[in-house]
């Protein structure tokens, strides 16, 4: 009879527990419910809204054009004019998604496949990012470097969510643009047209296969694999980019073979306002015209344009031919008359 009362004394201390812990939980589940909400809230808080995806930040050079439509030089906080993708060299593109997302047609802004890898082989085979995830960071979260670990990791979680909105408000080819557009590659070089132009006294859309494997193998980390500061590991580093090229199917085994042996042959053509035809000129059109015409003219959310970021382009009435012969002149004759 003890022995009942026992077990059934038990049974009920066992299910007031169980009612207690029923109790607490619904009693604290809107609580812990409600500082899950508001720290996710403080967390994300700094992510960007739609208008701000849609219209992303830019610093854009001035750009001074002669009558006959050659590009007399530039005014600028950064050495950045943007390019459409059709106008960007086919190899660039493939290159691109070869070494740095090779399923970049076949996610929607995170390579869970990618990241499975990364996470696995902890980073030593390739990072997890995709290019849309690289733009993200860019383009909002420039010092992600500079974070503590458990900042990084969130930071991460940030990085998911902006990719996923890009990849739903722009195509595939315009990540790839916005995102090559964007990329510093060092020696006053921001964005593919400029990196061209410094590096290979090229356009963007007339680089050679080695010539873009080189500034595609930049995109890793620009002064490490840099052709300028360090040539050997560029060389080293384009030869991977071409291999990468060859196994998705952009390259065949002779091409590949045959690439892979070649030089790199940087043509170094440096940027700065006083390189250029008309050096005086262009000083006399800023000081004496753009300056104030800036000052006079505003842009649609109602602030003064800005000469060095604001991306203007100036069609001037000199004209390069006649400049070209009259600067040879004057430099023929200059030391006898002076």
């Amino acid at each position: 009879m003890q022995k009942e009362n026992s077990t059934s004394g038990s049974k009920s201390r066992l299910k007031f527990r169980r009612l207690l812990i029923w109790f607490w939980l619904l009693i604290m589940a809107p609580v812990i419910g409600l500082f899950l909400f508001i720290g996710g809230i403080a967390l994300f808080a700094d992510l960007p809204d739609i208008a701000q995806l849609q219209n992303p930040e830019s610093n854009l050079a001035t750009v001074i054009y002669s009558s006959d439509r050659k590009e007399l030089g530039r005014f600028y906080a950064e050495n950045r004019v943007n390019v459409k993708y059709k106008n960007i060299d086919k190899d660039v593109i493939e290159a691109l998604i070869a070494t740095e997302d090779e399923r970049y047609h076949n996610h929607s802004g995170i390579d869970v496949r990618g990241l499975g890898r990364a996470v696995l082989h902890l980073g030593r085979e390739g990072g997890g990012s995709t290019i849309t995830q690289q733009l993200a960071k860019m383009q909002f979260h420039r010092d992600a470097e500079k974070l503590s670990f458990t900042d990084r990791v969130f930071q991460k979680f940030k990085e998911w969510i902006i990719a996923i909105r890009l990849e739903r408000l722009y195509t595939k080819e315009e990540i790839i643009a916005l995102y090559l557009n964007k990329y510093d590659f060092n020696f006053n070089a921001v964005g593919i047209k400029s990196a061209a132009k410094v590096y290979f006294s090229s356009s963007q859309d007339s680089l050679t296969t080695g010539e873009a494997a080189v500034l595609v193998g930049m995109l890793q980390n620009p002064s490490r694999w840099n052709p300028i500061l360090n040539p050997n590991d560029a060389l080293t580093r384009r030869n991977v980019v071409l291999s990468q090229m060859k196994k998705n199917g952009y390259l065949s085994e002779s091409r590949y073979d045959s690439l892979r042996n070649l030089p790199i042959a940087i043509r170094y053509n440096p940027e700065s306002h006083n390189e250029g035809p008309g050096p005086y000129f262009r000083e006399y059109l800023r000081d004496n015209f753009l300056k104030k015409w800036c000052s006079e003219h505003l842009r649609p959310d109602g602030k003064p344009y800005d000469l060095y970021r604001d991306g203007l382009k100036v069609y001037s009435t000199i004209d390069t031919r006649m400049q070209s012969h009259a600067e040879a002149a004057v430099d023929e004759h200059m030391v006898n008359l002076q």
